[in-house]
């Protein structure tokens, strides 16, 4: 029986050689690699302030910091994403106002115009599976009632809205990419965060390290000069930077096989009773780090997969579920109406020809 897992990490065979380059330099930390590295993302997300960092989420609480989110506070956002993009929120002493879903799985902008208060102070949202969000209706909310937007793009490497890529910072202030583990892009972990202005960027370089100011002239250069705000140790190093600057020479091919594998999926999925697909709207491409669909009787679809070797995955949980996140409970008809089914199925560079073939004609036969 056949085993198609549901993620696979991306490393590039070059790795040996350019890893033992930077492991052997007697420089690990944040130097050279990391700025090198930081200048190949700007040209890709076509933004020049761009920061990386030691991971995805220190993004997000890096961008509710800059963006002045603190106690009292109200943060919209969606519930249908990873926990780590609504932690940071409550780290910042906030309050998290959940927004509904579409049929898509991202947020709605209907329902974050009915979730604005006089304390709202934050829109942030996750672009499921790489599939971009209405961004232009948001930003229209955002800039009339003078809100921050946020975009949490932890699926969205190389996706694009309107022809742009996510991360020029068009529609939103802030965006944050992950490298984690199974990304397109990895560092074995890390993030980087995108700012729209010049501003941020230069106050974040500074608090993703301490609020040091790495850069300027001190009479000794392990000792800092005065230190005017407090921040973090989000930096990343060096090693992280060369895997990721060697992991960019395929990144753009695993993307472009698995948008390949989405397109086949949807002309050949399509003509089966009881599979639904909801991301087809023609001014954004997605990065297909998943392709969901949605099913009736989602646990029988899930064992019959499983019992093909198709691992499959609804991936992320609902938000609002947890204990953690209790003080926020609302009604959800949207997310109501789609959570149930849900379903993953795997898409990524390793799906070759023959097992998409498969994974369809188990579906075809089975369903």
């Amino acid at each position: 029986m056949r085993n198609i897992p549901m993620f696979r990490v991306a490393m590039n065979p070059e790795i040996d050689v350019d890893l033992l380059k930077v492991i052997n330099s007697g420089w690990i930390g944040q130097g050279q690699k990391v700025k090198e590295f930081e200048e190949k993302l700007s040209k890709v997300f076509h933004n020049e302030n761009v920061l990386t960092l030691s991971a995805g989420t220190h993004g997000l609480t890096l961008a509710l910091r800059l963006a002045g989110v603190g106690i009292g506070d109200e943060v919209i956002t969606s519930p249908l994403t990873c926990t780590a993009t609504n932690m940071p929120i409550l780290q910042q002493g906030a309050k998290i106002v959940w927004a509904d879903v579409k049929n898509d799985f991202n947020i709605d902008p209907k329902s974050i115009k009915e979730c604005i208060t006089e304390k709202t102070k934050a829109i942030m949202f996750v672009h499921w599976g790489g599939y971009p969000c209405d961004l232009e209706e948001i930003r229209k909310i955002a800039d009339k009632y003078n809100l921050v937007v946020i975009e949490d793009a932890a699926h969205a490497y190389l996706s694009t809205y309107r022809g742009t890529y996510i991360g020029d910072c068009t529609y939103s202030d802030y965006m944050m990419c992950s490298f984690q583990a199974i990304k397109h892009l990895t560092c074995v972990d890390g993030g980087a965060l995108c700012c729209k202005s010049e501003e941020s960027y230069r106050r974040g370089k500074l608090l993703r390290w301490y609020g040091i100011d790495r850069e300027g002239p001190r009479s000794d250069f392990r000792c800092e000069e005065n230190i005017k705000e407090w921040g973090y140790k989000f930096h990343m190093n060096d090693v992280c930077a060369t895997i990721g600057m060697t992991n960019m020479r395929l990144a753009e091919e695993n993307v472009y096989k698995a948008r390949e594998n989405a397109q086949y999926y949807e002309k050949e999925l399509s003509k089966i009773d009881g599979i639904e697909f909801t991301q087809i709207s023609k001014n954004r491409q997605s990065s297909y780090w998943l392709f969901t669909i949605l099913v009736e009787n989602r646990s029988d679809f899930t064992y019959m997969m499983g019992s093909r070797g198709i691992s499959i995955s609804r991936v992320h949980e609902r938000n609002d579920k947890h204990d953690c996140f209790k003080e926020s409970k609302r009604e959800l008809p949207g997310l109501d109406s789609i959570i149930n089914k849900m379903i993953c199925i795997p898409v990524g560079w390793w799906v070759s020809n023959e097992n998409r073939e498969y994974i369809v004609n188990c579906i075809k036969e089975g369903w």
